[in-house]
C-alpha cells in the first residue's frame, strides 16, 4: 500500500519519532562538520599564506640589503651574494626584479632582474607606493605559473628624483598543492567522522528511545488486563510520566470500586423498606388503611433519604478533585445557626459561633460544607441540654487544613462507643428521632475531601465533633 507513490513503510518511518530525531541529529552533525571543514581549511590556507609571505619578505629584505648605487646613481645588485641558489636557475620559481620609476610617472621595467627570469620580466600594474612600504599581489609569471609578489620602493642617496621599485616573486603552485592536499585529507577525515557521528547518533537515539518501547509494552499489558499498573524500571526522565499514569489508573480503579460499593449499598439500603412494604402487602385485607398508609409513607421516606444520600455522595465524588473551589465558612455557619434555632426552638438550646476574625475558606463546594456541618449541628442540638458551640481554626502544615468543631453539653458518647456511632445506620439511643446516618454521612463526605471526623469529649461536658477539611487561601487583593 502506498500514498501517491510513497511507500507505506517510508510513510511510517517519516512519522516515527526515532526517524525524526535521527534526521535532525544527522543533519545537525553534517552541518557542523561542513562548517568545521570550511573553517579548518580556511585557517590552514591563511596560515600557509602568511608563512609564505613571511619567507618571501625575508627574500625581499635580502635583495634590498644587496642593492647598491654606482656613481651615476644606477642600481647594482651583487647576484652572487644572494644566498638562495634558485635566483640563478632559470624559471626556478623564485625571482627578483628592479624597475625604474621616473618622476613623470613613466617607468622602465626590468632594469635589473634575476637570472631565474631568463629572458622574461615581471609586468606589474602601476602602484602608488610610499618609500619602504610593502605591497602584496598575485600575478601570472613565466610559463603561466601563479606568483605571489612583494614589492617596495627605495631612493638612491643624493638623487631625490630617482625612485626604484624592488620586486620579489615566488611560485604559488607548491603552496596551492599543499593546501589542496590538506583539504582533500581533511574532507576525507571529516566524511569518516560524519559517518562515525551518524552511527553514534543512531545508537544514541536507539538507546534513548528504548525506555519508550518498555513503556509501550507496559501499556499493552495494562490494556490486555495482564497487570493493573505500569511496571518495570524506567529512567528518571520517564519515571514521573509513569507515576502520573499509574496515579490515573489507581484513580480510575477507585472510581469503579466506589461505584460498585455505592450500587451495593443503595441496593442493600432499599432492600429493607421494600421487604417491609412487601410483607404489609401480604397482610390480611382487614389491616387498618391508616396504619398501612403510615407504614408506606415511613418506608418511602426512608428509601428517599437513602437515594438522596447516595446521589449526593456521587455528586461529591465527581466534583471533589476540581481545582479552584472555595467556600467561605462564616456565611455557611451563620445560615445553619439560624435554621437550627428555628428547628429546635422548642428545646431552648443556645447555639453560639466563635469563629476567628480572619475569614476561613473551605476548599470545596458550599453544598457539601452545609451537608456536613448541618448534620453535626442537628445531632448536637438533639442531644444538647442547653448549649451548642461552633468554633474553627487553621491547622498548620501542608496541605493547608482547617478544623471546625461542634460541641454540646449533652450526655456525650463513651470512648468505646464512638467508633460504633460513626457506622452507617447505627443509633445508640432509639428514643431520639433519626436514621443513624448523620455522623456516617459527615465522615464519608470528609473522607472524600481527604479530611476526617474525630469524636472527643467536650469542655461543655458532652460530645465534641472535630471536622478536619482542606482549607483554601484567601484571595489576593487586586
Amino acid at each position: 500500500m502506498s500514498w501517491g507513490g510513497f511507500p507505506a513503510a517510508a510513510w511510517h518511518w517519516s512519522r516515527s519519532l526515532r526517524f525524526r530525531l535521527l534526521v535532525v541529529t544527522v543533519v545537525g552533525v553534517a552541518v557542523a562538520v561542513v562548517l568545521a571543514g570550511f573553517v579548518l581549511s580556511g585557517l590552514f590556507r591563511e596560515h600557509v599564506q602568511r608563512q609564505f609571505e613571511a619567507t618571501l619578505l625575508q627574500q625581499l629584505d635580502q635583495v634590498t640589503a644587496r642593492l647598491e648605487f654606482d656613481g651615476q646613481g644606477q642600481p647594482v645588485v651583487a647576484a652572487q651574494a644572494l644566498s638562495d641558489p634558485r635566483w640563478l636557475k632559470p624559471y626556478s620559481g623564485l625571482y627578483w626584479q628592479v624597475d625604474a620609476m621616473a618622476s613623470d610617472g613613466r617607468s622602465r621595467v626590468g632594469v635589473l632582474r634575476s637570472r631565474s627570469l631568463w629572458d622574461t620580466s615581471l609586468a606589474l600594474q602601476a602602484d602608488a607606493l610610499t618609500d619602504g612600504a610593502v605591497h602584496v599581489h598575485e600575478v601570472v609569471g613565466p610559463q603561466g605559473a601563479p606568483l605571489l609578489v612583494l614589492e617596495r620602493t627605495v631612493r638612491a642617496e643624493g638623487v631625490d628624483a630617482a625612485r626604484w621599485r624592488l620586486i620579489v616573486a615566488a611560485d604559488l603552485q607548491a603552496t596551492q598543492a599543499a593546501t589542496a592536499q590538506f583539504t582533500r585529507v581533511l574532507g576525507l577525515s571529516l566524511l569518516v567522522l560524519l559517518a562515525l557521528l551518524a552511527a553514534a547518533a543512531w545508537a544514541q537515539v536507539a538507546v534513548g528511545l528504548k525506555p519508550l518501547q518498555a513503556l509501550q509494552r507496559g501499556l499493552q499489558d495494562v490494556q490486555q488486563a495482564r497487570t493493573t499498573q505500569l511496571q518495570g524500571a524506567f529512567p528518571a526522565e520517564v519515571q514521573p510520566l509513569v507515576n502520573d499514569f499509574n496515579a490515573v489508573l489507581t484513580r480510575n480503579a477507585e472510581v469503579v470500586e466506589r461505584a460498585r460499593t455505592q450500587a451495593g449499598n443503595l441496593a442493600h439500603a432499599l432492600k429493607t423498606p421494600l421487604s417491609v412494604l412487601e410483607n404489609a402487602a401480604r397482610a390480611p385485607a382487614a389491616t387498618d388503611g391508616a396504619v398501612m398508609a403510615a407504614l408506606v409513607h415511613e418506608q418511602v421516606q426512608m428509601a428517599q433519604r437513602h437515594i438522596d444520600w447516595h446521589l449526593a455522595r456521587s455528586r461529591v465524588a465527581a466534583s471533589v478533585h476540581l481545582p479552584g473551589q472555595r467556600t467561605a465558612l462564616e456565611p455557611v455557619v451563620a445560615g445553619l445557626v439560624r435554621v437550627m434555632n428555628k428547628v429546635h426552638a422548642g428545646r431552648g438550646v443556645d447555639i453560639t459561633a466563635g469563629l476567628p476574625e480572619a475569614p476561613l475558606f473551605f476548599a470545596g463546594e458550599a453544598q457539601d460544607l452545609q451537608e456536613m456541618l448541618g448534620n453535626l449541628l442537628d445531632n448536637a442540638c438533639k442531644w444538647a441540654r442547653s448549649s451548642v458551640r461552633v468554633q474553627a481554626h487553621i491547622d498548620g502544615g501542608q496541605p493547608l487544613q482547617m478544623v471546625v468543631s461542634v460541641e454540646d453539653d449533652g450526655p456525650g458518647i463513651g470512648t468505646a462507643q464512638r467508633a460504633l456511632a460513626l457506622e452507617r445506620g447505627v443509633r445508640l439511643d432509639e428514643t431520639v428521632p433519626g436514621t443513624g446516618l448523620g455522623l456516617a454521612i459527615v465522615q464519608e463526605l470528609a473522607a472524600l475531601y481527604a479530611g476526617r471526623l474525630d469524636l472527643q469529649s467536650s469542655e461543655l461536658g458532652g460530645l465534641q465533633a472535630a471536622l478536619t477539611l482542606p482549607a483554601a487561601r484567601q484571595a489576593s487583593p487586586q
